[in-house]
């Protein structure tokens, strides 16, 4: 049963959260500290707490270090989802920087923009392994749309050609099939037609469907995680490489679907982080602990390690 009520009260959260956590994020950006890979992924956690999102996750573990995560899509709710179970970049359409709040949200972190033409492949993709080597973990969607949830569509090979080039220590670059199902409303089985609650796509005007989303009770999404592959594992071929990640996805995701995957609920924010980055205003989150602000941000722990 709908609760608009609900909806209101998250809503509001939802917006006191990213205001006051936006400009801490500029500063971070700007100054160049530590705090500037740790917030999204800490904004991210607590945007699903206030969406009310159960995440589960079953499989193996996710990579650590640089490589590309690689997931089916069906809602900008995937976005906080993978983001508050790794730290990562997203890779995005570039009409995403032009939307309203979330394109300044996706800049602030950190995401790459790509275009769908074929004139920009080779520029795009010198772009991506310049992240990858400068140790970046990157998360793409290669069906390069939403849809509605009960399938998954063909994985696009553009942007797989990253993987023709080799780490500076020489190693392949790695990509991560993972796969994404909204599965249950307050614990009961959701269906095809029920699924369009979560799922964003097609002509769907983005918020009303958000407004429809906050009202509903707790939604648990699976998240089923599947090994490494890289491009010698596909013979040398990123179309095979691409084809071999849609395979596992989609298996994954059939899987979830069917109950066959029921995974175990993650604890996304850690108690001890939490007060670290948010004491009890804005201004802790600048002044209450130093070891966030160090140069050093790339040999930081993954603290909401899976």
């Amino acid at each position: 049963m709908n609760c608009y009520v609900c909806a209101a009260l998250r809503l509001t959260a939802y917006a006191l959260l990213t205001l006051v956590l936006l400009p801490v994020q500029m500063v971070a950006i700007a100054f160049n500290l530590r705090l500037a890979d740790e917030l999204p992924r800490f904004y991210h956690a607590l945007c699903l707490r206030i969406l009310h999102i159960e995440v589960r996750v079953s499989g193996g573990d996710l990579m650590d270090g640089p490589g590309v995560i690689v997931a089916n899509h069906a809602s900008y709710l995937d976005i906080p989802v993978l983001g508050a179970l790794t730290r990562g970049s997203f890779i995005a359409k570039t009409e995403v920087a032009s939307w309203p709040v979330f394109g300044v949200l996706a800049k602030l972190s950190r995401t790459t923009f790509v275009e769908r033409r074929a004139v920009r492949s080779r520029e795009q993709n010198d772009q991506l392994c310049q992240r990858l080597q400068g140790g970046d973990k990157l998360i793409l969607f290669p069906e390069g749309t939403s849809n509605d949830g009960n399938r998954v569509l063909p994985f696009k090979s553009t942007l797989f050609a990253s993987a023709e080039r080799a780490m500076p220590d020489g190693s392949p670059v790695k990509f991560q099939p993972v796969s994404i199902a909204a599965t249950r409303l307050d614990g009961a089985p959701i269906g095809r037609d029920l699924r369009a609650f979560y799922s964003w796509y097609g002509d769907m005007d983005l918020a009303p469907h958000l407004w429809q989303f906050l009202a509903l009770g707790k939604v648990t999404v699976e998240i089923v995680v599947h090994p490494p592959v890289t491009l010698a594992d596909a013979a040398g071929s990123r179309k095979e490489l691409a084809r071999m990640c849609e395979a596992s996805v989609a298996r994954g995701h059939q899987a979830a679907l069917s109950g066959l995957h029921q995974g175990v609920p993650v604890q996304l924010i850690d108690s001890d982080l939490s007060g670290e980055l948010i004491g009890c205003s804005p201004l802790a989150i600048i002044s209450e602990d130093f070891r966030l602000f160090g140069p050093d941000r790339r040999s930081a722990p993954d603290r909401f390690a899976v």
